[in-house]
């Protein structure tokens, strides 16, 4: 992460940070922090999901700065986790630009950063890959 995080400018690295240190905090054992896909990425090793159908970990949160905003991954969130997520994130009071699993913004105070810590505190390593060989068909 050193290296991504230092290819950021000043404004970007700051607010990755800030988001960052929350999801580091609130993530359950078990999912490790590594780069996939030119993102920050928490994922379920191979190890222990098994073969999937690319070869890659299982992502279950990314962290990224696009051209003109920045980007949260939620794949936890997606599918029939939606609903519930985009209700508590309404009763923060703050505004969710949200599409399927990818949470835009701008900076680290436009996210309801107890929410999403929450929502990813919520789901352990085991819970992850059962709903993932679930929605697959092979669970």
């Amino acid at each position: 992460m050193p290296e991504y995080l230092e290819s950021l400018s000043d404004a970007q690295r700051d607010e990755v940070s800030l988001v960052r240190d929350v999801l580091l905090a609130r993530m359950p054992a078990g999912f490790e922090e590594g780069m996939q896909w030119g993102m920050i990425t928490w994922s379920v090793p191979l190890s222990v999901s098994g073969k999937t159908y690319n070869g890659q970990p299982l992502g279950y949160v990314s962290l990224a700065a696009q051209k003109n905003y920045l980007s949260l991954y939620l794949m936890g969130v997606y599918g029939a986790r939606e609903d519930a997520f985009r209700s508590a994130y309404a009763g923060s009071g703050k505004k969710l630009d949200m599409g399927k699993s990818c949470v835009r913004f701008r900076r680290a105070s436009d996210l309801a950063l107890d929410v999403i810590g929450d929502e990813v505190a919520g789901t352990s390593v085991e819970e992850f890959v059962e709903r993932h060989r679930s929605a697959r068909g092979s669970g």
